[in-house]
């Protein structure tokens, strides 16, 4: 047996009995993962523990890399088994890390296995969740319906196939499939690929040789995106830049259509543009922004040429742009432009400081116009949520907060859910029984279904 109980992470019982009554049975809304739509719509039976658990993973695999494991047995050409024996035998001893409560907890959930995690269990967790996967004919569908998910948001470039989404909505899940908007790649103007990106938003648009043929086909996308239901968008910066001139941006703009090399400051002055044009878009159509700030991308380039782009070789950045965040907020707010947006931010010094900067610029356009986005990536751990709920507590309120996210690949990554709400509510039970706070587990837990579910599905205008 795992050394997960039923109190796990619930350390009083009033946390016991918030969890119990009002966190554990709330549906999920899932309103940013990066999970394959194609995947979904297929919906094939997997074949083995490895595909569902370990493949495309890269939060797995970083912490195999961190024991010393050989990337053969990561990305490499070793056989699926020998990969998640590998795993296990990492996850042993990988205490305090949040993979060690996660996977083990997918396991329970999904699996009905309780066996702890180790070297020694590898070979038995293998072969018994296997036959769990041959006998209940374990798909994408199911592992979604089990998690008593209502709604999710992918993550889709411009130039992505909408029709996917159509035909998951006529398949009648029971859940819905939206994609969120993003144009990361239309953003990243310095990248050796970006003629072909370009010539991609070409083929669904128009020409785009200049800034106003660009914003006009990006615009044409967003609206077909809105058609299979979109309400959010993503942005992905590590810090904010200025608003640069939309001549500079267009001058940049077409040095980079024609071919030409670009330095740091021009693909810059583009990026800061392009990220004030974008929100302006999304208010005038009335979607919400994901803006995530703080990531250091691709620091180890040997391994990003040998595997590509997300594979686990980022980090968190100690750039700081509040200043530049302060004046891109206030320059769309006078232009009464600024849409509700939620700010992910990756480094946990500059949690007070966002935070403290969003209140600056709420309305009662929707509760918690402005949000300070749950702990994601490097922090969706028990130190990171309590920190982040903590200073949520002092400079915010918590009772708009939109809740929990996965940021994920994987389709057992649901538990992330139900491991915030445990938090969550051990921490407002810690409050209620020092006294700190009231105890009318009515009231409290009210807000605490709100955070659960209710505040996101009516931040992104969904059907509850």
């Amino acid at each position: 047996m795992s050394y997960l109980k039923d109190d796990f992470l619930l350390t009083n019982k009033t946390a016991k009995k918030l969890y119990k009554s009002y966190a554990k049975d709330m549906p999920i809304f899932d309103y940013h993962c990066h999970l394959p739509e194609k995947q979904i719509l297929e919906n094939k039976p997997f074949n083995d523990i490895f595909e569902i658990w370990l493949a495309g993973d890269h939060y797995k695999w970083r912490l195999m890399r961190n024991y010393g494991i050989s990337e053969s047995l990561i990305t490499g050409n070793a056989s699926n088994k020998e990969k998640f024996i590998a795993y296990c035998t990492v996850l042993g001893t990988a205490f305090g890390n949040p993979l060690y409560h996660w996977s083990q907890v997918e396991l329970k959930e999904f699996f009905g296995c309780e066996k702890e995690i180790n070297a020694d269990n590898a070979e038995a967790i293998w072969d018994e969740c296997n036959a769990y996967i041959k006998a209940n004919d374990v798909t994408p569908v199911k592992l979604i319906k089990d998690s008593n998910v209502r709604h999710i948001f992918t993550t889709n470039e411009v130039f992505d196939d909408m029709e996917t989404f159509k035909a998951i909505k006529e398949k009648n899940y029971g859940f819905s499939v939206i994609p969120a908007f993003r144009a990361d790649k239309i953003m990243n103007i310095e990248a050796a690929p970006y003629k072909t990106y370009i010539g991609m938003l070409e083929a669904l648009t128009h020409t785009c040789d200049n800034i106003d043929a660009l914003e006009k086909a990006l615009e044409a996308r967003l609206i077909a995106f809105k058609e299979v239901g979109t309400t959010a968008s993503d942005i992905a910066v590590e810090y904010v830049l200025p608003v640069y001139e939309r001549a500079d941006a267009d001058a940049v703009y077409k040095k980079a259509y024609s071919g030409e090399a670009l330095t740091v400051e021009e693909a810059d002055t583009f990026r800061g543009y392009l990220t004030y044009f974008l929100m302006k878009l999304y208010a005038k159509h009335g979607i919400r922004t994901e803006l995530h700030v703080g990531a250091m991308r691709n620091n180890n380039a040997n391994m990003l040429a040998a595997l590509g782009l997300d594979t686990g070789f980022d980090s968190i950045s100690d750039a700081n742009s509040i200043k530049n965040m302060s004046r891109l907020f206030d320059k769309l707010n006078s232009e009464n432009a600024l849409p509700p947006t939620i700010v992910f931010n990756l480094n946990p010094k500059m949690n007070s400081e966002i935070m403290t900067l969003i209140g600056c610029f709420q309305s009662d356009e929707v509760n918690g116009k402005m949000q300070y986005g749950p702990a994601w990536w490097f922090l969706d751990n028990k130190v990171g949520m309590e920190k982040h709920l903590e200073d949520l507590t002092a400079t915010g309120h918590i009772a708009t907060f939109v809740g929990m996210l996965t940021d994920s690949r994987s389709l057992l990554s649901y538990p992330r859910h139900h491991y915030f709400r445990r938090i969550l509510c051990n921490y407002l039970g810690t409050l209620i029984e020092k006294g700190e706070m009231t105890d009318n587990l009515s009231l409290v837990g009210k807000v605490i279904e709100n955070v659960c579910y209710y505040n996101s599905v009516n931040y992104f205008k969904m059907e509850k």
